[in-house]
């Protein structure tokens, strides 16, 4: 907690970044001469380490913020982006070659695996190392310990050498240590990726409460989770910071709008084969720009699909899945058409109309099945299985991140004037 009553809570910096930047080279022999050479001349401190040498790199560069307590910053992008390099140089596990890391408080982190634990000591040893790295008196970690091992919910093995843990036991203690003892700042990496799904919740809701008096800076690839706890947001590419500040729904789009899935999975018995797709508006094809179609929220559209049939086929089901930059199937439309088409092997147009398309703004994957029906409407034979037919983009809407964004009519009413 802040020493000073006259700076408000919320107000208080506890992460101060300026013009961070960090280099590495390519190649071992090279680094090692390069040290060599820095330790010699002094190098450090000097303006030669703003400029690159051969084979050298910036992992960072030129990365500013600050973070106040009650904020969470959802530090993004791609493997590679420099977050790991700058999570090791803000816990100083590294030094940077320019800029300046001001902290105040004490600081948990929780940025590799099983990182700090000694693994032939217990559990129960381990939170007690860990809480003294952190700055904790034993009497503090006594007074935390029940707390710790309940959120870990390790009760039977805690007092069983580390070693011996799964790695989502290892993650859950680690979590627990970091969280429970509530650090001035916490930071999170990708490893509660590793945890079930029941222990994510339980991790975000925790981080939810600390937010109160911590500062939290968070990498997550999982865009949803970065989406419902941070409040401020650093996009990094290349080591540079393309986004930085209170927009988390920019910063997610930017970060979605940069990957273009080409990949697909396709099957079926190769009676049915895709000829043609496509997407319209007002009877116009909406070309494709960048790999992506562009469509508005909220507007009716026509989705088109030529078939090529090789063979009579019995009823079926043909369904247009919709699929987020996650993998998470967040919608479908679907129907269900007559073999009569099919009599005879030849070509089939078929058009299928959304009315209101509300899915919410961002990158979506669109697949196609088709299937045969049954009499008692169970899905036979699969004819056609494609995962990705086409890409699209969402835009029109700005109001939170969503998959579905419902609408509908709002009614305001002022009940009872406040009386002064």
């Amino acid at each position: 907690m802040t020493d000073d009553p006259k700076i408000p809570i919320q107000t208080e910096v506890l992460v101060k970044v300026e013009g961070l930047s960090k280099k590495f080279c390519k190649d071992l022999k090279t680094s090692l001469w390069y040290g060599v050479k820095d330790l010699l001349s002094g190098v450090r401190g000097s303006s030669d380490e703003r400029n690159l040498r051969p084979k050298e790199f910036w992992a960072v560069k030129d990365i500013s913020f600050e973070l106040r307590r009650g904020e969470c910053l959802g530090l993004i992008g791609h493997n590679g982006a420099g977050k790991s390099t700058l999570l090791k140089i803000l816990n100083g596990l590294i030094n940077p070659d320019a800029g300046k890391v001001t902290i105040k408080g004490r600081v948990g982190a929780l940025i590799e695996l099983g990182a700090g634990f000694n693994p032939i000591l217990s559990g129960r040893e381990n939170i007690y190392n860990n809480g003294a790295i952190l700055g904790f008196s034993r009497k503090e970690i006594d007074s935390k310990l029940e707390d710790i091992i309940a959120f870990a919910e390790l009760e039977e093995f805690i007092d069983m050498p580390v070693q011996h843990y799964s790695s989502g036991m290892k993650v859950r203690l680690g979590f627990a240590v970091a969280a429970q003892m509530e650090p001035d700042v916490l930071i999170i990496d990708e490893v509660l990726a590793v945890g079930d799904v029941g222990f994510r919740m339980k991790c975000l809701t925790r981080i939810g409460e600390l937010l109160k008096t911590t500062a939290v800076i968070f990498v997550s690839h999982t865009m949803p989770q970065v989406a419902r706890i941070a409040n401020r947001i650093l996009l990094m590419e290349k080591g540079h910071a393309l986004i930085c500040g209170n927009s988390v729904s920019e910063g997610i789009e930017r970060y979605y709008q940069s990957f273009n899935n080409t990949d697909k999975i396709t099957g079926g018995n190769g009676l049915i084969k895709i000829a043609d797709f496509q997407i319209l508006k007002n009877n116009k094809v909406i070309e494709s720009s960048h790999g992506f179609v562009n469509l508005k929220h909220n507007e009716n559209y026509v989705f088109k699909i030529t078939l090529n049939v090789e063979a009579e086929v019995n009823d079926y089901w043909i369904n247009y899945s919709f699929i987020d930059k996650d993998t998470k199937q967040v919608a479908n439309f679907f129907s269900l058409f007559s073999k009569s088409i099919f009599k005879t092997k030849g070509i089939v147009e078929i058009e299928g109309t959304i009315d209101n398309l509300i899915l919410g703004q961002g990158t979506y994957t669109i697949g196609v099945s088709i299937n045969e029906v049954r009499s008692d409407l169970s899905r036979g034979d699969i004819y056609l299985f494609d995962s990705n037919i086409c890409s699209i983009n969402i835009t029109g809407i700005a109001t939170g991140h969503a998959p579905i964004q419902f609408l509908g009519n709002w009614n305001f009413k002022n009940i009872h004037e406040r009386i002064h």
